[in-house]
């Protein structure tokens, strides 16, 4: 793994997002997706754009797939990810994103999560939000 394509990966914000979330726990698309606040298509290829570049990897659980961090990381990326770690007291756009985590997770693995249906309800929530968006700024605009 390339330094350069390392940096190209921390060069995104949304990218150095999800990778200061995995840097926490395994997770699935829905728990960032609802951390980040962005839509599943965006996640999806923030993450297929990490995967193939090998600074994430994916690991399928029942009906999901996990992302996690990989297990043999190269020097420089383990470099890397201890300074990202660092971020998080300083970053406040990732501490929001550490506390959103938290309140999700509880106190529970990713996996107990995901066998109590967390995924739909998450999805269902994130659903809503949207709707209600785009519903005020109907009303805005009329």
């Amino acid at each position: 793994m390339k330094l350069s394509e390392i940096y190209k990966c921390f060069s995104d914000e949304t990218r150095l997002r999800i990778l200061s979330l995995l840097s926490v726990s395994p997770l699935c698309v829905c728990h960032i997706q609802a951390v980040l606040n962005k839509s599943q298509v965006v996640i999806s290829q923030h993450l297929a754009y990490l995967k193939k570049r090998g600074l994430v990897a994916g690991q399928r659980y029942r009906n999901w797939m996990l992302y996690a961090l990989p297990s043999d990381r190269p020097a420089a990326l383990e470099a890397n990810l201890s300074c990202l770690k660092k971020a998080l007291e300083s970053e406040p756009v990732l501490r929001k994103d550490a506390q959103r985590l938290a309140k999700l997770m509880g106190a529970k693995g990713v996996q107990n999560l995901l066998d109590e249906g967390c995924c739909a309800r998450i999805i269902a929530s994130t659903a809503s939000k949207s709707r209600r968006k785009l519903s005020a700024a109907k009303q805005v605009s009329i």
